[in-house]
């Protein structure tokens, strides 16, 4: 059997095939999960596929023509209630690495057929090979129409990020490509394997970076009166779901608490996010004398349940705060950087 075409004798159930629809959309299958997905008519004749060991892409009906001629002759019955749901479309298979402190990227590493979703201004350089295109909504949903695509923009824009996200491929033959993503304020880059984390995680409104192909971006309205009006997150959160690797970005150090049944108590501001199974509400920070003269603010948000939760020690909002007090343009005092001339060296200097 030539390296890369379909063995229906031996089929592998760890090897992954991509294939490709009318539209350049991606997405990817192991071996054994083929059969049925050319029998509903998910790949076809002329669907493009690839896998490792193949010199390009190229049509199924080539690529794997005894798996297509044996469902020609006896397909498959479909049980009740259309095919089961399918874990092709699950999330790419993606590699990362994280370079950097405190100004932080990630470089992704596609395989040909791959595809990153991104927010739109957070790609930083990409190798060559690499194609992207910008598309309203997230891709995890290739048969949406529409009026699903508008509403997954409108609710993109209760959430103040971009109307569009951009999908980076690697549309070569000759390998791995890399895209790289950074940070856009000084902080962190969290690696989330959501598959781990019982498939979704719930985040602050501006944190998602990006994530792989297949994951889905939305949102989640906090249902808690309490918590959207003090919470620091307010009513509207956002949601990454999907089996794959995402990345958030947070400020300052980030932390992560595993809670076993007991509860954390936390400034309103450092919540990064949080895996499902935690409650999230707030409370009041101690008695009147503490909630106005204790420098905690009036409420703690209170995190209970089992799970995870990712923390950040200076939230950017608190950091550009204290630079806007503390510049003398805005009546901040001017410190003269060591200078005994104060001002008056800086006005001399040009500044």
């Amino acid at each position: 059997m030539e390296k890369g075409i379909y063995d229906p004798e031996d089929p592998d159930p760890m090897k992954t095939w991509h294939y490709a629809t009318p539209n350049n959309e991606q997405f990817q299958a192991t071996e054994t999960e083929l059969p049925v997905l050319i029998s509903n008519g998910t790949i076809t004749l002329q669907t493009r596929v690839w896998t490792s060991g193949m010199a390009g892409w190229a049509p199924a009906g080539e690529a794997m023509p005894d798996l297509f001629r044996a469902h020609n002759q006896d397909p498959p019955a479909m049980a009740a209630g259309g095919p089961p749901p399918m874990s092709a479309s699950r999330s790419h298979e993606i590699d990362y690495e994280i370079f950097g402190d405190d100004m932080q990227l990630v470089e992704i590493e596609l395989d040909p057929g791959e595809t990153v979703i991104a927010e739109a201004g957070a790609m930083n350089y990409m190798e060559e090979d690499i194609s992207f295109v910008t598309k309203m909504g997230d891709g995890s949903n290739p048969n949406e129409g529409f009026m699903g695509k508008l509403l997954a923009v409108g609710k993109r824009a209760l959430t103040g990020e971009s109307l569009f996200m951009t999908h980076f491929t690697n549309m070569g033959n000759a390998g791995k490509r890399r895209v790289a993503f950074a940070a856009p304020f000084p902080g962190k880059i969290v690696p989330l394997e959501l598959s781990k984390i019982g498939g979704e995680i719930t985040c602050q409104k501006d944190s998602f970076l990006c994530a792989a192909y297949g994951t889905q971006v939305t949102i989640a309205f906090n249902k808690k009166l309490g918590a959207g009006f003090f919470g620091g997150e307010g009513f509207i959160l956002q949601k990454l779901k999907g089996d794959g690797k995402a990345f958030v970005h947070a400020s300052g150090t980030i932390i992560q608490r595993e809670l076993k049944g007991e509860t954390l108590r936390v400034d309103t501001g450092c919540l990064v996010a949080f895996s499902p199974g935690i409650e999230y509400n707030i409370e009041r920070a101690g008695n009147l004398k503490s909630m106005f003269f204790g420098g905690e603010g009036l409420f703690l948000a209170t995190l209970r349940g089992h799970g995870h939760v990712w923390l950040q020690s200076l939230p950017f909002s608190r950091l550009a705060d204290r630079i806007i007090q503390a510049a003398p343009s805005a009546g901040g005092s001017a410190q003269g950087e060591g200078s005994v001339l104060g001002g008056i060296g800086r006005l001399l200097d040009g500044n």
